[in-house]
């Protein structure tokens, strides 16, 4: 360990010197040899970064800064001295970025292209590459399965089933009112608490201002729905919804009251999306899946992969109600949308 530490002293005195004199390429030459003798050498790392911004090879530059960065995240120690050098890393790279970011933006809108003109996926690249969007990916927090398109929303006309569903809209919603009106209140607190769980950490815990009427609840119609809701329930059986013991079908009509806020959250699979039917919808509600915020229409479906990052808000003056439910990813055939039911409800079971 002496002996390391004694040749580590050696290349950084060097370096030292050599910066004293200005010989750049004797510097360099130290600092390499420093780097490569120990690949945690932060404060050497730090230096060459700092060598190459003096010599304007500012690429070269960000690589250093980037593993000291790198490299200080993995240690279990960072002395305090080096915190200075960390923290001009940091700036650093944030510059160079935005720089290069708009050195090439520029470049492209000399050549008419822009993030408000190019095609959506090539604006959405942009935005990203310019730092105003972050990435969103799917990060289901049960179950991932690969390969599927990562897209946040999906349209109305890619399904055909849609239009049928659409246009039990307004005797859905006759239901719905009737409901509402009824001796016995059906709406509850969609987030609740397993008695021999611990409750989930979440603000709407127990709390009425996100209700749920359930129409389909763990893979068996909710009690008296049958009578209550017949066309919500035949609509509901026109789409692809998964079908599995003690899981699925699900469906409920989801009533935000004005002023509630649905946090951002992942849902727990992306082998489903959910579809959103909007029945009373304010002004001032709307909902971000990813980078991208819509906001519903009275009777026309809203289908998105929860499993990106999402949340909900009614900003209005009273409730909005969409009645909602999940069905297949189209991108999943049948073969595998078999042997998914039985992985789903294998997990199920496994309490049991």
């Amino acid at each position: 360990m002496a002996k390391a530490m004694t040749g580590q002293a050696s290349w950084l005195d060097q370096a030292r010197d050599a910066h004293r004199r200005g010989d750049d390429a004797a510097e360099s030459a130290a600092l390499d040899g420093a780097i490569r003798t120990d690949r945690g050498n932060i404060a050497a790392i730090l230096a060459m970064a700092e060598l190459k911004r003096r010599l304007a090879d500012d690429r070269a530059a960000g690589s250093f800064y980037r593993l000291a960065l790198g490299t200080a995240a993995q240690a279990r120690n960072v002395p305090p001295a080096l915190h200075p050098g960390l923290q001009r890393a940091e700036a650093f790279l944030a510059a160079t970025e935005k720089a290069f970011a708009d050195h090439l933006l520029g470049q492209l809108r000399s050549a008419g292209i822009d993030a408000a003109g190019a095609a959506p996926r090539v604006a959405e690249a942009l935005r990203m590459l310019a730092g105003e969007q972050p990435l969103y990916l799917q990060q289901p927090s049960m179950f991932y399965f690969p390969g599927l398109a990562q897209r946040g929303f999906f349209e109305r006309a890619e399904f055909d089933w849609v239009p049928a569903v659409e246009a039990a809209t307004a005797a859905i919603r006759g239901e719905l009112e009737a409901l509402i009106a009824g001796a016995g209140e059906r709406f509850g607190p969609y987030v609740t608490a397993s008695p021999d769980r611990p409750p989930p950490n979440n603000p709407l815990l127990d709390k009425p201002d996100w209700g749920a009427a359930w129409l389909w609840k763990d893979g068996v119609v909710a009690e008296g729905m049958d009578t209550l809701c017949p066309q919500a329930l035949a609509a509901l059986a026109l789409a692809p919804q998964p079908v599995i013991p003690g899981r699925a079908p699900l469906a409920l009509f989801s009533r935000l009251s004005p002023g509630t806020h649905i946090a951002p959250h992942h849902g727990m699979l992306n082998t489903r999306l959910i579809c959103h039917l909007p029945l009373i919808v304010p002004e001032g509600c709307g909902l971000r899946v990813g980078a991208e915020t819509r906001e519903w229409r009275e009777g026309e479906l809203t289908i998105f992969d929860d499993s990106f990052e999402h949340e909900a808000w009614n900003r209005g003056t009273s409730d909005r109600t969409v009645m909602l439910f999940e069905i297949w990813r189209p991108d999943i055939d049948a073969d595998e949308r078999a042997q998914l039911t039985r992985i789903f409800s294998a997990i199920d079971t496994y309490s049991e």
